[in-house]
């Protein structure tokens, strides 16, 4: 494979894009970026300096200011976390300042990256661009179960309710809307396990790829 080569990886919240986005940057040897992170970090700075995620002017210099050291942080994960990217994310400022570290992060040697408009912004022109996606309620199974896994108190139903206002946010914002990109294919996880969903998503990056 080439240095250029850039997969991108899109999709909603716990449809299983980071896990299978790692596998497959493994397998191809290629370095790897979740680009949630990013607006996760950048969130959890704006929480704490006391701010509101949606201001805009607060979210702007978060993101300028912000380190490899934050996306170390143990506390990127749970709802809170997932409502400030959200709307962090929904910041025009916030993606420009963002989007040049993406796109130097996947030039530099290719690379697998994971996200929400990584395939319609961030590398349109990306070689290879999976949408991968699952049903809400398998999805808002997943993150109760990883939720619980890393000892967070978590109730199905809320957890349910928040994966729908995530899609509703991250469909609905005027910025870089959640979609799948015209030439994306389209992986639906909701009845595969982790082996699958890898298995089959390899093997369409191959086809593409011509190898």
């Amino acid at each position: 494979m080439t240095g250029a080569t850039v997969i991108a990886v899109d999709g909603p919240a716990a449809a299983g894009k980071g896990t299978l986005a790692r596998r497959l940057a493994v397998a191809l040897g290629l370095p790897y970026l979740d680009t949630g992170l990013l607006y996760r970090a950048v969130g959890r700075r704006v929480l704490d300096a006391g701010a509101d995620p949606r201001d805009a002017v607060t979210a702007e210099a978060a993101a300028r200011a912000l380190t490899p050291a934050d996306l170390e942080r143990d506390d990127l994960r749970g709802p809170m976390a997932d409502m400030a990217a959200s709307a962090v994310a929904a910041i025009p400022a916030v993606r420009a300042a963002l989007l040049d570290f993406q796109r130097d992060f996947g030039r530099a040697h290719g690379a697998v990256l994971d996200g929400r408009d990584i395939g319609t912004v961030v590398f349109p022109d990306a070689r290879v661009k999976l949408f991968v996606t699952a049903s809400v309620e398998e999805r808002a199974r997943r993150r109760f179960l990883e939720l619980q896994a890393r000892g967070i108190a978590a109730d199905l139903m809320q957890v349910t309710s928040e994966i729908r206002d995530r899609d509703a946010q991250d469909a609905n914002r005027p910025v870089a809307p959640l979609r799948p990109a015209e030439d994306a294919v389209t992986l639906d996880t909701s009845t595969l396990d982790a082996d699958a969903a890898f298995a089959g998503a390899l093997a369409i990056v191959q086809r593409r790829l011509g190898a």
